[in-house]
């Protein structure tokens, strides 16, 4: 059916540990399954990217002004704080709650940290997955953002590699003709919304196959160059 899509979960990958490898993992568990097939884009949680890649540090989880630390220290700048809650800017212009630190699915007595360079962390596995499979994929690494003035958290693009961060739809007209002319869609963003349906908050699934996009939007990307908007753009800053 022209437009639809599929959102398959990747399941059976099993724990993930600092130095592994995660496209070889991601690879095995869709062999034999739901094999990869070029124009597929593969979504990973943040959270086993970062293990993957040792970005899990010791953190006393019952001791705030530990965290605390650690919170400043993933940060450019700290934004408001309410209680235990910072809302801050990372390294990465990320603006997220607590530095995007996750407590949550690690080891106890540890904390998960963002990976240094999702993008570049996209494009490794992208590359991992094409040498292994065969297949030309794109990757989005998603994370679960809050949204200003909104309740509720949604998963979001935090790297993307062979997948459209946005799409610009700015000159092209609507249905009724009409010339947009401010319209920009966040692919990645609603790429990482679709598949964290199926992946899940606490039903260890890390990975989902995205099925069907638009073989337009398969190109080189960059969540920090596409996505991010700088603060000369932002209103609010």
């Amino acid at each position: 059916m022209p437009g639809a899509l599929s959102v398959l979960p990747v399941a059976g990958i099993g724990e993930i540990r600092p130095g592994d490898d995660l496209a070889a993992a991601l690879v095995e568990a869709t062999t034999g399954r739901e094999p990869l097939h070029d124009g597929d884009v593969i979504v990973v949680t943040q959270k086993v990217v970062s293990k993957a890649e040792g970005r899990i540090v010791p953190l006393d989880h019952a001791d705030p002004a530990a965290k605390r630390r650690l919170v400043e220290g993933e940060s450019r700048r700290v934004l408001r704080r309410r209680g235990d809650l910072a809302i801050t800017e990372t390294a990465h212009g990320f603006i997220c709650a607590n530095a995007g630190i996750d407590l949550s699915n690690v080891d106890g007595g540890t904390a998960a940290l963002l990976p240094v360079d999702p993008d570049r962390s996209a494009r490794r596995l992208r590359a991992g997955i094409g040498r292994l499979a065969g297949v030309s994929v794109g990757v989005v690494i998603s994370d679960t953002f809050g949204r200003t003035w909104r309740r509720g958290v949604t998963d979001v693009a935090i790297g993307a590699a062979g997948v459209a961060g946005v799409v610009d739809l700015r000159g092209t007209a609507d249905a009724n003709g009409r010339v947009l002319e401010a319209t920009e869609v966040c692919v990645a963003d609603e790429i990482a919304g679709a598949a964290e349906l199926v992946m899940g908050k606490a039903s260890g699934v890390p990975a989902a196959i995205v099925r069907g996009l638009d073989p337009t939007w398969l190109r080189p990307a960059s969540v920090a160059a596409e996505i991010v908007r700088p603060p000369g753009e932002d209103l609010f800053r």
